[in-house]
């Protein structure tokens, strides 16, 4: 289990992208920045109204990489949790927070970041009866 405690930016691949609905809610006034980035190794599936990001090698996502301010960041992890229906060791999670490698678009460079991937049991419903996102793009699905 990853510690809660370091303070990684935020990959984010759905409605906190900017222009959707949670970006404003939850991270207008609380970045230092925002950045394009990938996360390779997960592919992207259409939820009811939100994305879930699943493993799958060679597959990509597109999204930012969110920085916080460090005073806004305690109270934004708990935010981001509750609303990505998260608890540590919780079996009826909906969404797993884990640490993973993102590349940033601007120049290329790796970054570890937090991403809220989809817990176990949603992954291999989505396996089985989700409806792919072509290109990994939440913004690009319709």
């Amino acid at each position: 289990m990853t510690t809660p405690s370091k303070s990684l930016p935020f990959f984010v691949y759905g409605t906190l992208r900017p222009g959707e609905s949670n970006h404003d809610l939850f991270l207008r006034g609380r970045t230092e920045s925002e950045e394009r980035g990938r996360l390779h190794g997960a592919a992207l599936y259409d939820g009811p109204g939100y994305p879930y990001a699943v493993e799958a090698p060679g597959s990509v996502i597109v999204g930012e990489l969110v920085t916080a301010r460090p005073e806004a960041y305690p109270q934004l992890l708990r935010e981001l949790d509750r609303l990505e229906d998260y608890a540590p060791g919780d079996p009826a999670n909906l969404y797993e927070r884990v640490e993973r490698q993102v590349t940033r678009d601007t120049d290329g460079t790796a970054v570890r970041a937090w991403v809220y991937l989809a817990a176990p049991t949603v992954t291999a419903r989505l396996r089985t009866h989700g409806k792919l996102i072509e290109g990994g793009d939440w913004l690009n699905r319709r």
